[in-house]
Order: C-alpha cells, then structure tokens, then sequence
C-alpha cells in the first residue's frame, strides 16, 4: 500500500474536492477527512489549511510530492497544491502506516 496508489484510489473511489479556495471553504465547515499538502505550497496558505484543519480535528499529510506531481497521480493535468478527501471510498487513505520494527536478534 503506498500513499500514492491509495490517493489515486480515493479520487477515483471516493470524494476529494481540489484546489486551496474549495478545500478552505469546505474545512471551515467541518467537513473533511484528510487535508493533503503539496511540498511546494507557499508557506503562508499552509499555515492556514492546517490551522482551520486542526480546529475540527482534520488530519493534515505533507505529500513530499510537488504539486505537478499531486496533479498527475489524481489524473489530473494541472498541479493541486491541497486536496481535501471527504470520502476515501475503497481506499485506504485513511490508515497509518505500519511501522516496521527490527526484529530482535
């Protein structure tokens, strides 16, 4: 499972909703599951995704993807800087990863 085949699942599963002006209008609601940032998203709307995400207890990932590369996984042909997943459909957006642990010797 990597984040990338499983973002690509939510979008073509479930409901993500693209671009910072949607995905700020509908956080404010209280909507929302998993914000996803890009890691070329300008230091000042970062800032405020994650504040109003944190106040309604929204998860927040920082993709260590750029925002080209976020359009292209979501089949998209224009960049997306923050992507707001409402429903992850059959996806496993939503689970941690498992750490994985060294095996004691």
């Amino acid at each position: 499972m990597t984040f990338e085949t499983e973002l690509r699942r939510a979008v073509d599963t479930g409901k993500v909703i693209f671009g910072t002006r949607r995905t700020a209008k509908t956080l404010m609601n209280g909507e929302g599951k998993l914000l996803i940032l890009s890691s070329n998203m300008p230091k000042s709307q970062k800032e405020k995704l994650q504040h109003i995400a944190s106040l309604h207890n929204i998860a927040v990932k920082h993709a260590e993807i750029t925002s080209k590369e976020l359009g292209e996984i979501c089949g998209k042909p224009f960049g997306i800087l923050a992507l707001l997943v409402l429903d992850p459909g059959r996806s496993k957006i939503l689970q941690k990863p498992k750490s994985r642990k060294k095996a004691k010797k």
